[in-house]
């Protein structure tokens, strides 16, 4: 029977595939940075209840707003958010430099457990060679380099900076670095753009040179015959291939990531103003690249797309044409000028047309926003834009395959029914857990992804989801799948669920509906 007149038809049922849609692949990555405490934390003078509060609560942010990697800043000037034998206590953390926290914690230890427990990677921001910041206010401790060893550690415009000249510098900084990758269970190890200082001019406007003649005149006495500029070219060159492969010795599935200034080159297309990050940097960016001495490579992007002398697309489709490795190419994104006020500002739209960018381009995969603060005060409503728009759905980051590590097992899943509830027991095929479990349960009207860590190996069906299928799947630390078990839930006559309380998704998984 037709309906009546005037009443609309119903809309056919929806159809819901019995296979589980395979899961979004995108990073989505924020930088939390402790220099100047611009993020985290918010003030040198916090207890250390205060500091986790406040770490909790961007932890909780970020896993609202469906960010799977949060970049934190664990050695902004040759000191320490962690505990470290090698530099001393960051002032940024306790308000005077190489004092210890009172009540003690490690920062680093603390938020790598809670990025985890909520389906995020951590990946640990090392200055390699940042010595004092303008900002510092407390004095040097008698423990950091600029006491210990201050022929290495050069005045540059306010700042201190440890000479890339020096192989002594290189020494420690890949000593640091790897310390940390050996004792902490981070996902990645991250250096932004500073690497031979900004240039920086005096009261009277002239360049402020930096002050590396007697490194200079080592190397020259000793035989070499660069340039002065591609010698110091070629002194972090050998920083960013040290790293690269001291870093996967170490731990093979560790992924090393790079976020230089945006332009390689002016010129560099053609249309390209600005910086000259080869000359005035010294960093020397494409060759990295070239190389496939990194697994993520971040570009700064930090224009608008409608700038045409610093073009967001063009920048991102040059970096992809160089992408000769096919690492990963996750841009980062000015975000905390979303919104804003002042030179350089734009609007959210604009962010959201950075994202979908990105998008269009298939060698690009992925974002880096800095940074946190500006999700922690939602600025100009942006969470609420994201979460209608970008970031509706939940994602994975993408799989590194060019990284070795062991094959995820296969998934073992017992069902149980216990008052009506689904109790899931969860367990390997041998002695390995995976890095993680993605649980998909299919419903009426959609499938559901969950994340959950792979030391889970009991876990209860959200009864209120009305699922009637699991699919359960091991990915292993790289990101690579495993393969999937499925299986029917089907409730036994007389069983209810209704009335149980699902468990919380910030704690208990992430969970998205496609």
């Amino acid at each position: 029977m037709p309906p009546a007149r005037g009443t609309p038809p119903k809309p056919p049922a929806q159809v819901v595939s019995t296979e589980p849609p395979p899961v979004l692949r995108e990073f989505r990555g924020v930088w939390v940075a402790s220099v100047a405490n611009i993020d985290w934390p918010s003030k040198r003078t916090l207890s250390t209840a205060e500091q986790q509060t406040e770490l909790l609560t961007l932890l909780d942010r970020a896993a609202e707003l469906k960010l799977n990697a949060v970049i934190f800043q664990v050695r902004p000037a040759a000191d320490a958010l962690y505990e470290s034998s090698i530099e001393p206590w960051s002032e940024y953390l306790t308000g005077a430099q190489g004092r210890r926290p009172d009540p003690f914690w490690d920062p680093l230890s603390f938020v790598i457990r809670e990025a985890h427990a909520r389906g995020m990677e951590l990946h640990a921001w090392f200055n390699p060679y940042r010595a004092r910041h303008t900002d510092a206010r407390s004095p040097l401790t008698k423990t950091h380099i600029a006491r210990t060893n201050p022929a290495l550690v050069k005045p540059y415009a306010g700042y201190l900076w440890m000479d890339p000249g020096e192989p002594a510098v290189r020494a420690r900084t890949l000593r640091v670095v790897l310390d940390v990758v050996k004792r902490y269970d981070i996902d990645g190890v991250h250096i932004d753009d500073y690497f031979y200082p900004y240039p920086e001019t005096d009261r009277r406007g002239r360049p402020i040179l930096f002050p590396d003649a007697t490194s200079w005149t080592r190397y020259q006495k000793s035989g070499g015959k660069l340039s002065r500029a591609d010698w110091r070219r070629e002194n972090v060159n050998k920083l960013v291939e040290e790293l690269h492969e001291g870093i996967h010795k170490t731990k093979p599935w560790v992924r090393f990531g790079i976020s230089p200034f945006g332009i390689w080159r002016p010129g560099y297309p053609e249309q390209i103003r600005g910086l000259d990050a080869y000359e005035r940097l010294y960093a020397d960016a494409r060759k990295w690249l070239h190389e496939g001495w990194l697994d993520y490579f971040t570009p700064q992007l930090y224009w608008p797309t409608t700038s045409r002398a610093q073009s967001y697309p063009v920048l991102l489709d040059w970096w992809a044409s160089e992408n000769r490795k096919s690492r990963h190419l996750w841009p980062g994104n000015f975000t905390s000028r979303a919104g804003g006020r002042g030179t350089g500002a734009f609007s959210v739209s604009e962010l959201m047309e950075q994202i979908r960018v990105t998008r269009l381009n298939p060698a690009a995969s992925g974002n880096v926003h800095f940074s946190m603060k500006s999700f922690l005060i939602n600025q100009a409503s942006m969470n609420d834009t994201l979460r209608a728009d970008a970031y509706t759905a939940l994602a994975l980051p993408p799989a590194s395959p060019w990284l070795v590590t062991a094959a995820p097992p296969a998934p073992v899943v017992k069902l149980a029914q216990n008052g009506g509830l689904w109790r899931i027991t969860l367990g390997p095929e041998g002695r390995a857990a995976p890095w993680q479990w993605m649980i998909r349960l299919r419903t009426d009207s959609a499938w559901i992804t969950m994340m959950l860590p792979g030391s889970t190996t009991q876990w209860t069906v959200p009864p209120t989801l009305g699922a009637n299928t699991i699919a359960v799947t091991s990915i292993n630390r790289v990101g690579t799948e495993g393969s999937t078990v499925t299986l029917p839930l089907v409730l036994s006559p007389g069983s209810s669920p209704a009335g149980t309380s699902a468990p919380s998704p910030a704690r208990s998984g992430r969970r998205d509906v496609r």
